[in-house]
């Protein structure tokens, strides 16, 4: 028996958050929305799994945290009380999709455009929805035949 390593195991799930200019950053561990609201203050923030069309987007409250492997919009505090259409949304997945390639796309030329911040703090309906796909369950990224960077955004 030998001794194995792959590139592969040494991935830390991230909590990604896709800013108003399409920017993504991530955080390798739970980051409290208050801090992200203090670097971003006329936004709020929403999980991706939450954001139905024709429904209210909902603000993740300041004492949550973002958690690795989630997806989440900083959304302009003008969208907080109207329902997101499908053009928004549209709009966001494409965004969602193009940061996500930027930040995970170049990964294996090593040269990764995004942001990492790095610190510690102590019923279904059939509409359809924005997922996120990030890597699978537990943040594992995929192989390579099973999508571009191991990372998409699907619209259902």
């Amino acid at each position: 028996m030998g001794i194995c390593s792959s590139r592969d195991s040494t991935h830390v799930a991230t909590a990604k958050l896709i800013l108003q200019d399409g920017s993504l950053q991530e955080f390798p561990y739970p980051v409290k929305v208050s801090y992200v609201l203090q670097r971003n203050p006329m936004c709020f923030i929403c999980n991706s799994d939450e954001m139905d069309f024709d429904d209210v987007a909902s603000a993740i409250e300041e004492e949550e945290e973002l958690q690795p492997g989630q997806l989440y919009f900083a959304l302009p505090l003008s969208w907080l009380k109207h329902p997101l259409q499908a053009e928004e949304m549209a709009a966001l997945a494409v965004k969602a999709s193009s940061a996500l390639m930027k930040g995970g796309g170049s990964e294996r030329s090593g040269s990764r455009r995004k942001t990492i911040i790095p610190f510690e703090f102590s019923d279904e309906s059939p509409r359809r929805k924005v997922f996120s796909s990030v890597g699978g369950s537990g943040g594992e990224k995929r192989g390579r035949g099973e999508g571009e960077g191991g990372e998409s955004l699907r619209l259902c």
